[in-house]
């Protein structure tokens, strides 16, 4: 189990925010609904969901090698 506090916690969690908000960003639904905001805390999900698709190949790369680590070497 991943603890959060820790820094492989954090880093697990922002990339699952990061995957979370682009797949949100692809149904148009879910994108009027959660990323119509552009300020304030809820435009951390906004500005994750950019990351995610502008930056999809290193993101897709650092989730199957976190998930290699959690799963094999930790």
């Amino acid at each position: 189990m991943t603890n959060v506090y820790s820094f492989e916690g954090v880093l697990v969690f922002s990339l699952l925010v990061i995957c979370t908000c682009a797949y949100f960003r692809r149904v148009p639904k879910l994108k009027q609904w959660l990323l119509s905001e552009k300020k304030g805390f809820p435009g951390i999900f906004y500005k994750a969901s950019v990351i995610g698709t502008r930056l999809h190949i290193p993101v897709a790369l650092t989730c199957m090698l976190m998930g290699v680590y959690v799963l094999f070497l930790k």
